[in-house]
């Protein structure tokens, strides 16, 4: 099985907004960055993806399976970490493990006390007493010991200190060494990413403007510096917007070569990162 999430066609309208034509893919055994703005339609697809949420329109598959007739199978499969705490604030870690374990059949105690200990994390202390960090990791033991195969993670790194991001990003790196885990990390901290990430999402006004992997972005995307007087409404067409300034203009384009055949060495070309990518598609998509 290649993808072990498919989106095909998906469509969900709100008032105001509306996910459009989703057709994702992530692939299994790797790590899938979702990027975007806040409001792009992130959080309503993981909603749709955990089945929180159903479609208007189109198909979800996981695991090849469909909600309709396999969603407790696919629920056994999938862990769930969210930025803050989901659980009781009242609970401490050993009651919501005697409220959890009976509803996976892969529930490992062994396990779940291993993580426990790695993290550091108080078993008789009620979960208000945890900080943030604190709350999402006891999220992550939770979901890793019952085997699950598909990591959902929604912000996870949003409010944490650098010190600890850092701590996170190594332990996910850990989990992926045995190829068993797939992991589908939503986030607008694109600097996270450049270190874990296989894949980008990138979403945006409800749409997906790419799904590639990090490679394919890296030498698709850059970012264009050169004289104001190299553009015309032919050569912007190599642009996915423009930015003009008195000192000249900076744009981003998604196909390096047509760049280099349309201005040869009249420009400075540079490596775009996933923040610039998001800055300029914001600006206004022009040409893609």
């Amino acid at each position: 099985m290649e993808n072990i999430v498919e989106l095909k066609n998906v469509t969900k309208k709100f008032k105001g907004f509306s996910v459009n034509n989703m057709n994702l893919q992530v692939k299994q055994g790797y790590v899938t960055g979702f990027i975007g703005a806040n409001g792009a339609g992130k959080s309503t697809t993981i909603k749709m993806i955990m089945n929180l949420l159903r479609p208007d329109a189109g198909e979800i598959n996981l695991f090849g399976l469909d909600y309709k007739k396999h969603e407790k199978a696919i629920k056994e499969r999938i862990g769930f970490v969210y930025d803050g705490n989901v659980f009781f604030e009242g609970l401490n870690l050993k009651d919501i493990k005697r409220i959890v374990a009976p509803a996976y059949k892969h529930w490992d105690d062994k396990v779940f006390h291993q993580y426990i200990e790695k993290f550091e994390l108080p078993i008789n202390k009620s979960m208000k007493t945890f900080s943030k960090g604190m709350q999402m990791k006891a999220s992550l033991a939770i979901a890793l010991s019952h085997q699950a195969e598909l990591i959902i993670m929604d912000e996870p790194t949003a409010g944490l200190d650098p010190i600890f991001r850092r701590e996170l990003l190594n332990l996910l790196q850990e989990l992926m060494i045995d190829g068993n885990r797939t992991i589908f990390f939503s986030t607008h901290i694109t600097t996270d990413l450049d270190r874990i990430a296989d894949y980008i999402a990138f979403m945006q006004n409800g749409e997906l403007v790419f799904n590639q992997s990090i490679h394919d972005v890296a030498e698709n995307y850059a970012l264009v510096k050169g004289g104001l007087d190299l553009l015309d409404r032919d050569t912007e067409k190599a642009f996915v917007h423009v930015h003009r300034a008195s000192t000249g203009f900076e744009a981003l384009t998604k196909n390096i070569q047509a760049v280099k055949n349309t201005f040869g060495d009249t420009v400075v070309i540079e490596r775009a990162s996933l923040e610039d990518i998001m800055y300029y598609f914001k600006g206004g998509v022009q040409h893609v």
